[in-house]
């Protein structure tokens, strides 16, 4: 009897771990398996994504959005859950910092950070701390050469484009960037908060508006409005104009003699992933040297990986569109943390620009 009694014991132990293996697993595995990227689209080369999986078994799942208003829009219903990392523009980063929904980083958990470089890192506020730089560039222009009459080298030639080119125009639908257009075209700061540098902003995009076609971002595929011609010149970041460039050669891009907004994108973690370690691994793997430089003629960007950038070809750190000259550069500015009374100016601004 007693051994009966041994082997129910034993059975019922057993049974109870087994219970538990099966319980438990399925949630390690989804865990381990498996990551959620809120992202642009086209923002990373899938080869990555492969072979990331193929060295540690983790799927990265991408959820797109096509504005940062619209990213913002996703976190705000979500509560900032369901998601483990997110691309985010660096005036965002203090924000949803603030909103706690950033996870602090550091190098010890992501060693690849020794690669980039300190200026991109410090580059916002909060930056160094809650996100990693995975890009930089500039806005300016993409046109047709063949449907624009003359070359194109200022704000002005879109901001007063000729006759023929109206209802050919495109423009971002962003508050910021559209009105730093206005200031940087008139020979101001795009962070300016003197309110009547604002108020001849606001009157030359007024002016612009008719000849204006869409306030959306024009598409970077071979079904883009710049390949059918429906959109002879547009508001555009520099890596979408060489993206849709690949399909019309008639497509160029250029950085406007007044200077632009230099634009850092960066990829932070979540405060709410159920997978921070591998967020961090993937991180660092993006930041392996050679990862970063493919990742970085993927997407026709400047990498902020030092170390990548070495590897790059000649021919792509020489394409003024990805690396403008220091000249350009110094034209050109960072977005900067606006007193609230100036955003909300600018948000009237934009609703009576766009609504």
């Amino acid at each position: 009897m007693d051994k009966y009694k041994t082997a129910i014991h034993t059975c019922k132990v057993f049974c109870r771990a087994l219970t538990l293996v099966l319980i438990i697993q399925p949630v390690q595995a989804v865990q381990s398996s498996e990551l959620t990227f809120l992202n642009w689209s086209d923002y990373i080369d899938p080869l990555i994504l492969d072979e990331f999986k193929q060295r540690t078994g983790i799927t990265v799942k991408q959820i797109y959005f096509e504005s940062d208003a619209a990213r913002d829009e996703i976190l705000v219903e979500t509560e900032a859950k369901g998601f483990d990392m997110a691309l985010i523009d660096g005036t965002s980063i203090r924000i949803l910092a603030k909103r706690g929904w950033l996870e602090p980083l550091n190098e010890q958990d992501i060693p690849n950070l020794k690669h980039i470089d300190p200026r991109w890192r410090n580059a916002h506020e909060e930056a160094s701390v809650y996100a990693v730089p995975y890009f930089w560039g500039t806005i300016g222009i993409a046109y047709r050469r063949d449907l624009v009459p003359s070359p194109v080298s200022s704000w002005m030639d879109l901001l007063q484009p000729a006759a023929q080119l109206h209802g050919k125009v495109a423009m971002f639908s962003d508050t910021r960037d559209l009105l730093g257009v206005g200031l940087k075209a008139l020979g101001y700061s795009l962070n300016s908060t003197n309110t009547q540098e604002l108020k001849e902003a606001e009157a030359l995009l007024q002016a612009q508006a008719p000849a204006v076609t869409t306030y959306k971002y024009v598409s970077r595929d071979e079904h883009s409005a710049l390949v059918t011609g429906q959109v002879a010149i547009a508001m555009m970041y520099n890596s979408y104009a060489l993206m849709v460039q690949k399909h019309h050669e008639e497509i160029v891009f250029v950085l406007p003699e007044e200077g632009s907004n230099i634009w850092v994108d960066y990829i932070s973690i979540l405060s709410s992933s159920s997978n921070k370690a591998g967020a961090k691994q993937f991180i660092n793997f993006l930041n392996e040297p050679e990862i970063a430089a493919q990742l970085a003629e993927f997407v026709y960007s400047a990498t902020p990986n030092l170390a990548a950038e070495a590897l790059l070809p000649v021919e792509f750190k020489n394409n003024v569109a990805i690396y403008p000259s220091q000249s350009a550069l110094q034209k050109s500015e960072i977005n900067q943390r606006l007193p609230a009374q100036a955003q909300k100016l600018r948000a009237a601004i934009f609703s009576r620009l766009v609504n």
